[in-house]
């Protein structure tokens, strides 16, 4: 049976990979690929919400589950270097190619053919904004009285339960100068880049001090300075600069901690810090209660037979099921290598793998 499971998982994943869903430009609507799931869970109730600006969700709910499953549709751009079409799905040397087939529309093939083969109760949210930065669908999903208690969150883990996870955060600083004739300069801190350079060091400096703290075999905090913009030419003082910056803080870490300690490093002329994206950990909250939350997403897997794996660098909106009090863990197939990158792949043998644990979660037997 895990033959035909197979074959039947990858003919969902054909389809689902034809859909246009990448992310930006979030020109996602109702139709399309919800149209295909809402027509391939036919003993499913199907509640479809449009979010704006391409977050559209769709909640599929077979009976009276507590448990959800949660898999978002929408990739990323298709990067440069593509051997082939990225939305006709090729299947070859063992694996599945083609843009979503790992970065997580093979978790969704396997979940549509999991519920045709078991009977059990079921509940599916997909959503089409994860790889936005603005996670309309899952905030407007925990708003209502869902009334679940426990979450499976896809993404590629290599079919392991991942219980832990760094968070996000970025944030956008503005520096102002005074312009003027470069042979002229007063002191350093007249050019708004000069500012931005002095700065970029101290931040540097403060998150390097963060590299002993330790959690669940992560360590350190990874910073990055990704852009940084400003003046005009090399005579000429810089007025203005603009820097971006993010950083991926560990579980008991205070994102709100970090970001004050940075924005204390910026001159007075220079107070304009902007956070612009906050995801949580997984698990979310102080160290009490990340660690009560882990056991309990570890007796989670267990009961589910599900193998724990180690946690990961990446972030997922697992996190945001923590922080409203699910109990959230993260597992699919394929490995988190291949997911953004051109000819991206998933292994068949995970897609075997995952809906195997798929029909056996859903009371049916692969």
């Amino acid at each position: 049976m895990s033959e035909a499971l197979l074959a039947r998982t990858l003919e969902h994943l054909r389809h689902l990979v034809a859909f246009d869903t990448r992310n930006p430009p979030r020109a996602i609507g109702t139709g399309g690929i919800f149209d295909y799931l809402r027509a391939n869970l036919p003993d499913f109730s199907c509640t479809l919400t449009d979010h704006g600006a391409g977050a559209v969700s769709l909640l599929a709910v077979r009976g009276a589950p507590t448990t959800l499953f949660n898999v978002h549709l929408d990739t990323v751009p298709s990067a440069p270097g593509w051997s082939r079409n990225p939305h006709e799905l090729l299947v070859e040397d063992g694996r599945a190619i083609g843009l979503g087939a790992c970065d997580i529309k093979g978790a969704a093939a396997g979940l549509l053919a999991a519920a045709e083969s078991a009977t059990g109760d079921a509940a599916f949210l997909f959503s089409s904004d994860e790889e936005a930065n603005d996670p309309r669908c899952i905030a407007a999903f925990l708003a209502g009285d869902h009334g679940f208690t426990d979450v499976i969150v896809s993404e590629p883990t290599r079919c392991e339960a991942v219980l832990a996870h760094r968070g996000i955060a970025a944030a956008m600083v503005r520096f102002r100068g005074e312009s003027g004739h470069a042979s002229k300069i007063r002191n350093p801190m007249q050019s708004a880049v000069h500012q931005a350079l002095l700065w970029g060091g101290q931040a540097l400096a403060l998150a390097e001090r963060e590299n002993h703290q330790r959690f669940g075999g992560l360590t350190g905090m990874p910073f990055n300075i990704g852009r940084m913009d400003g003046g005009i030419k090399a005579n000429m003082i810089a007025g203005e600069a603009e820097l971006r910056l993010g950083f991926r803080p560990l579980p008991t870490q205070s994102p709100e901690a970090l970001h004050a300690a940075f924005a204390a490093l910026l001159p007075e002329v220079a107070k304009d810090y902007e956070i612009t994206f906050a995801g949580p950990t997984l698990p979310a909250g102080d160290t009490a209660q990340a660690e009560a939350r882990r056991l309990r997403a570890r007796d989670f897997a267990e009961a589910l037979e599900l193998p724990v794996g180690h946690a990961v660098d990446f972030w997922t909106e697992a996190s945001l099921f923590s922080a409203a009090g699910l109990n959230a863990l993260v597992f699919g197939p394929g490995d988190i290598a291949q997911a953004h990158t051109a000819d991206e792949w998933v292994a068949l043998e995970q897609l075997q793998t995952a809906v195997r644990h798929y029909v056996r979660i859903l009371g049916g037997r692969a």
